[in-house]
């Protein structure tokens, strides 16, 4: 038993009420076991309860054993001076309080501990894999919008301290976070610095001459460092050493990767398409808060590096000719990781609720999300149908199922209460 169990129980009533009695004798009757507490205070609050034939009103303080209640020193605090009732698993001591002690040692279903313990020792891809199917379509629909909200919530938070950070300004830290988002897994950090040393009113000073946003990009990422015999990689260094000094710019420390990647997403490759977005591009976020549909959205992307890296990949080496066009999926991670979040954290932070329902809505009309994760709940035939599914499972795996959160996931909810 844990204490986290024991709250789950208490919350939601699962254990048999029937001839209810204090440790004293007395009949007790549950009207309202209260609101679950997650600050400071009693587990419970807002609870209401009857004795013999008096109502009381106050808070619940659950705990393992009953003698907890001195070995957290809740006497002396304050906080508990409303507390009604002390549920415990087992009455270990009688502690003679104010108020009436319940044990439920002998009521809880044995059937739902051990369910519960396995769902703790499973070590399948999620605990409750054997028995995922057994929620209804419509509980698991809603709690894949609830998982939804709260993933793209946890980014909004990112966002805000983003902005904090860039004094409010909104296509800055839209900027920052687009430039991570084209550096993919490997190269996120590096990328995300780059941007954050290179802010937009530079940028914007030279966005009409394409090879000086590629100078900057790929001169801050360290890549223009070499002696090179590569007429364009000379003119790039050339250009790039004299913005550096004219505006003063300290290169990032943290180095970009080229190993273990598809040439495709090589640094040289995504840097030059994201100059090429800056250079076709005007106040990026606007256009994207004024959009009505996701093909809006995917035109707003649709670029391509220069001529000269359809010929290579990195500098010096030519390789055969092939258009280095960002690409439908390029644009869906785009859309899904980098442009639904920030125009979420947007509404949210301006009380303007369109731009979340906005967000939210083209969340289900883009294509699903390929990953290890969702192949993993396709095995378990779990539906992965539009980009809200999948962020919805992603944010599933790794904030409940990793973190064995059954108790707080409604599938553990459904099983554990059947």
């Amino acid at each position: 038993m844990t204490e986290q169990l024991l709250q789950f129980i208490w919350q939601f009533q699962y254990y048999n009420k029937s001839n209810l009695l204090t440790s004293n004798g007395e009949v007790l009757q549950i009207i309202n076991p209260g609101t679950h507490n997650t600050n400071q205070g009693p587990d419970f609050l807002n609870a209401k309860i009857k004795i013999g034939d008096t109502l009381f009103a106050g808070s619940i303080e659950i705990h393992i054993n009953a003698s907890e209640w001195n070995a957290h020193k809740h006497s002396d605090d304050g906080n508990y001076k409303s507390v009604i009732l002390h549920v415990v698993w087992h009455e270990d001591k009688n502690l003679h309080l104010h108020f009436p002690l319940l044990e439920l040692q002998s009521r809880a279903s044995n059937i739902m501990l051990e369910k519960y313990e396995t769902l703790m020792n499973g070590r399948q891809f999620i605990p409750c894999e054997k028995h995922i199917n057994q929620i209804s379509d419509l509980s698991f629909t809603a709690w894949k919008e609830r998982l939804l909200i709260e993933r793209l919530q946890e980014k909004a938070i990112y966002v805000e301290q983003k902005l904090l950070n860039n004094n409010h300004h909104w296509e800055e830290v839209f900027w920052q976070l687009l430039a991570k988002n084209f550096g993919l897994k490997i190269n996120s950090d590096a990328f995300e610095s780059i941007a954050s040393t290179v802010p937009l009113n530079i940028l914007g000073k030279h966005k009409n001459q394409l090879h000086q946003l590629e100078a900057l990009l790929l001169g801050q990422a360290g890549l223009l460092n070499k002696d090179f015999t590569d007429d364009y990689a000379v003119m790039l260094k050339k250009e790039y050493h004299f913005l550096k000094m004219k505006y003063s710019l300290t290169a990032t420390h943290i180095p970009v990767h080229f190993l273990r990647m598809r040439p495709a997403n090589f640094p040289t490759i995504r840097l030059s398409q994201l100059a090429m977005l800056v250079h076709k591009s005007n106040h990026l976020f606007s256009k994207i808060k004024d959009a009505e549909t996701v093909k809006e959205l995917e035109n707003l992307f649709d670029v391509e590096a220069n001529d000269y890296w359809h010929y290579h990949y990195t500098f010096e080496e030519e390789n055969s000719f092939k258009k280095k066009t960002l690409g439908k999926q390029m644009i869906q991670n785009i859309i899904v990781n980098t442009v639904l979040p920030v125009l979420y954290a947007y509404g949210w932070y301006n009380n303007a609720e369109v731009f979340k329902d906005k967000a939210l809505l083209w969340a289900t009309q883009l294509l699903p999300e390929k990953n290890n994760i969702t192949e993993g709940f396709k095995t378990l035939g779990v539906s992965n149908k539009s980009a809200s599914d999948s962020q919805a499972l992603i944010q599933l795996k790794n904030k409940y199922c990793n973190e064995k959160r059954c108790l707080q996931c409604a599938v553990g909810n459904s099983i554990l209460k059947n």
